[in-house]
């Protein structure tokens, strides 16, 4: 009974539609009781009683067309526990079944945190999402445990399925967790775990599948290849580089540019799965992330790129906010690009979305001082690339550091699907009332985030300005009288000096 009632609140926005409809019935009830109890029917009577009768009529079926809309958007929003923290929960109004598994098929390809951010704002709307992601140490130390444990380096693949999990915070915890005591002493859990899951599976793929129900996932994670790759980087001027992290040092030494990079073996396999999910998606994400350590190298991997190119669905590249010292320096938008279709040829790119530039300024400072730069936004030299080029506010202050903002990148991915579908008379398909439902909440709740930060920026400096004045107004109060007192001497001596110049 409480469950029925739970229809007339405001959040399910069905009274609306259901007061309509007794204004309809009265109207129609109205129309036809004066029909019967008229005796003598003039052509102005008759009129008013047609008009009613139909008005009546049409707020009827309007409201019920209605109704039904706003029930299947009301089993989005009930099937989604991720839509708890945006609205009221309206669990019990209807039977509880997952809906998302119809959203978009979405890939997301690259590493580190561009990558996790991306996964964050995705699976707010769909459980279609494989993260394709690099398997390799880039010449980074190994871990104890990796070590013990012969694992493949997992960072990025943990990575991953932490932002896919359903509770981030927790699995993170679980997932990072080192070891400080007896004979596990500097193991890393998540090694332990994909050991012990790779054992009872007898296959990697198999295992990192099953880590999908474990962790409540949303989505799935794929290694790029099965085979421990080694990311080597060629300069300008001839040197080889087989350690990721000797590039930035190398490269910086020298004052010579990355020519280009290379996986070795260079012929290494695709894992099962990679190359299908690929041509089966709505959307291909490439980015954001380490251009020459995260990005490029997924799609070096044999098949790769050229399953994007031939894949019907939207090639989207999301740009990077900062450059990277030692790999690129000075970097502009265009080149990023540019450096991806010189590795891989043009066509797995069709649209690029960049950021508007306007990044807090105190923020950006801390990065200048690690020899890091805004990515300067040539646009008009990106369009040359045959680039459609999507601005969009994306970066956002996260705990001291500047990353980009997951809802601004995944309701832009989601806005282009939405108009495609719409293009193609789609709007009644679920799908389209689904995502579009979601994206005009995301979008207002975008908007609102977006005036709060406006708000604290313009409060912060204004704070500033009002403590420098506050700083100044102490000094003079408490060194008015002597600076009062410096200034008449002054212009007592500068008399003296003039009085005696006349005598003399």
């Amino acid at each position: 009974m409480r469950g029925f009632f739970r229809w007339f609140k405001a959040n399910t926005k069905i009274k609306r539609w259901l007061f309509l409809i007794i204004i309809g019935i009265i109207l129609c009830c109205y129309g036809m009781a004066s029909v019967l109890t008229s005796r003598q029917m003039e052509f102005v009577n008759l009129a008013k009683i047609a008009v009613a009768f139909v008005v009546g009529f049409i707020l009827i079926i309007y409201s019920i067309i209605a109704i039904q809309k706003r029930t299947l958007e009301i089993l989005v929003e009930d099937t989604d526990k991720r839509l708890a923290d945006e609205k009221n929960d309206v669990k019990s109004l209807i039977f509880n079944k997952r809906v998302y598994n119809q959203g978009p098929k979405i890939v997301a390809i690259g590493g580190g945190t561009g990558l996790n951010a991306v996964l964050r704002g995705l699976k707010n709307y769909t459980d279609n999402i494989t993260a394709i992601v690099t398997v390799s140490d880039y010449g980074e130390p190994e871990s104890e445990s990796s070590k013990e444990l012969s694992m493949l380096p997992l960072e990025d693949v943990k990575n991953s399925i932490i932002a896919l999990s359903e509770d981030e915070a927790s699995v993170g915890r679980l997932m990072n967790y080192k070891f400080n005591y007896g004979r596990l002493n500097r193991f890393d859990f998540s090694d332990i775990y994909f050991a012990a899951m790779q054992d009872i599976y007898k296959d990697f793929a198999e295992s990192v599948k099953q880590s999908e129900n474990i962790f409540n996932m949303t989505g799935k994670v794929l290694p790029v290849t099965m085979e421990n790759i080694k990311i080597c980087a060629e300069l300008e001027d001839g040197t080889v580089i087989e350690s990721k992290d000797k590039i930035p040092e190398k490269a910086s030494e020298t004052i010579s540019k990355i020519s280009r990079i290379f996986i070795t073996p260079s012929n290494c396999k695709p894992a099962p799965g990679v190359i299908e999910a690929i041509k089966e998606a709505d959307a291909i994400i490439i980015g954001p992330g380490s251009l020459y350590t995260n990005v490029i190298p997924n799609l070096l991997v044999k098949g790769v790129a050229k399953a994007i190119k031939e894949s019907k669905g939207f090639k989207i590249y999301v740009s990077n906010l900062m450059t990277e010292p030692g790999q690129t320096d000075n970097y502009t938008l265009s080149e990023h690009i540019k450096a991806i279709n010189e590795h891989v040829g043009k066509g797995v790119i069709e649209y690029c979305i960049y950021d508007t530039g306007e990044i807090v300024p105190e923020y950006v400072r801390k990065y200048n001082m690690e020899g890091r730069e805004i990515v300067e936004q040539d646009v008009s030299k990106a369009k040359v690339e045959g680039i459609y080029m999507i601005q969009r506010k994306l970066s956002h202050v996260e705990h001291g550091h500047i990353r980009h903002n997951p809802d601004a990148i995944a309701a832009t991915v989601i806005q282009l699907i939405c108009d495609d579908l719409k293009f193609n008379n789609m709007e009644n398909n679920a799908q389209y009332m689904m995502l579009n439902n979601k994206l005009k909440d995301s979008k207002k709740s975008i908007k609102r985030k977006n005036k709060e930060n406006e708000q604290r920026l313009k409060n912060h400096k204004k704070a500033k300005k009002q403590d420098k004045k506050q700083r100044k107004s102490k000094f003079f109060s408490k060194y008015s009288d002597r600076i009062e007192s410096i200034k008449e001497s002054e212009i007592k001596l500068k008399q003296k000096e003039k009085n005696a110049k006349k005598q003399d």
